[in-house]
């Protein structure tokens, strides 16, 4: 169940985040009261996460999977452009992302 958690948080915070710049700086209400109610929910999952999962593992991974969605979103919906650094850095996040699932013994399973 944590993970579902942990997922609905991260949806949700990418939802909000994704939604500031429609906001232009909280002076546009619908966009505005879709960031303030997005990250009420990505905090509220997030804690609920915390019951089970040790708060450093599921910030990497909340923050981690974060950062990669955001940057999908500005490439497809706001035409950010990426170039081959911020590739690699993008995929040395999931690889963090995955070694820490896989491998660590830290994270609840």
């Amino acid at each position: 169940m944590q993970w579902l958690f942990l997922s609905i948080a991260i949806v949700s915070e990418v939802i909000a985040t994704s939604a500031l710049k429609a906001s232009e700086g909280f002076s546009r209400l619908l966009p505005s009261l879709v960031v303030v109610t997005g990250y009420a929910i990505a905090f509220y999952f997030l804690s609920l996460t915390l019951r089970t999962v040790p708060v450093g593992v599921a910030y990497a991974i909340w923050s981690g999977a974060g950062v990669a969605l955001i940057t999908l979103i500005a490439w497809i919906f706001l035409g950010q452009s990426l170039d081959a650094p911020a590739l690699i850095g993008l995929a040395l996040i999931v690889a963090g992302v995955v070694v820490l699932n896989v491998f660590s013994k830290s994270v609840a399973h």
